[in-house]
């Protein structure tokens, strides 16, 4: 699932649209289910992160909003160009968006009114201090990792950047939230901001070359990748202490981490 580096460098590549006058939504899901007519003739505004939502603000005070989900991709393309998967067109006047959506888990909402959704602190925020991330924490029994994940507490980090972020601290993924110091909750906090500042210098993380794969808007690869240390990397060596790296299930999902070097 695309996480908030890989939203946040969609995001950035669409925001030359911005003042572009929107010329009709082309729905090709019938589970798509927008009015798609009120926005023909409106302006887009802003494009914005939110957490993991894309949000386009349009004139009129509409709100698209569009979660990728899983395996979701916007592109820019032409109007003609033959993309397979496209379950959502925005046409303006600069270009064409796509909504590429093969296993149709992603949406679409269209929306009055600002996007007002329920979301944690924004870990790129000025909110987010190192304080904020203890009071997040002291008060759960959760795994980390869990805790880290729950896009009520924090908004955008997912599956591979709570790993990552917490092999840079060196803290084990089950450690419960409330029996960590703070001393190395302020670390955390650090990884954690770094780690995602420098994915969305490099555009984030792709792993194959699926259509599932995540792509930026204009069809690139992620290079991040090549630099994580321990996602996806089950029993290869632990780059800071040569352990072999290790893979569990949390909450139903792959965590991968050093049983060495993180306690």
């Amino acid at each position: 699932m695309p996480e908030l580096p890989e939203v946040e460098t969609i995001v950035r590549g669409l925001r030359p649209l911005v003042g572009s006058r929107i010329r009709r939504a082309e729905i090709l899901d019938p589970r798509i289910r927008v009015a798609a007519d009120r926005l023909a003739g409106e302006t887009l505004e802003s494009v914005e992160r939110r957490g993991k939502h894309i949000v386009f603000r349009v004139s009129g005070d509409w709100s698209l909003i569009i979660h990728l989900r899983m395996s979701g991709r916007l592109l820019l393309s032409c109007a003609e160009e033959e993309l397979p998967h496209v379950r959502f067109r925005l046409h303006l006047d600069r270009g064409v968006v796509s909504f590429v959506n093969p296993r149709r888990l992603g949406t679409v909402d269209l929306l009055r009114g600002p996007f007002d959704r329920r979301l944690g602190i924004d870990p790129l925020s000025e909110e987010f201090t190192p304080e904020a991330l203890h009071d997040l924490l002291r008060g759960t029994k959760r795994p980390i990792k869990l805790a880290l994940t729950d896009q009520r507490r924090i908004a955008g980090l997912g599956n591979i950047y709570a790993a990552e972020a917490l092999w840079r601290a060196g803290i084990a993924p089950r450690r419960p939230g409330n029996r960590i110091a703070r001393k190395r909750i302020d670390a955390l906090h650090r990884e954690i901001v770094d780690l995602l500042e420098e994915a969305i210098r490099h555009s984030g993380t792709s792993f194959g070359v699926s259509v599932a794969d995540y792509r930026d808007p204009g069809g690139n690869d992620g290079e991040f990748g090549e630099m994580l240390a321990v996602y996806g990397r089950e029993g290869r060596t632990c780059r800071r202490c040569g352990a072999a790296i290790a893979r569990t299930v949390q909450a139903s999902r792959s965590t991968y981490w050093c049983p060495k070097c993180q306690h």
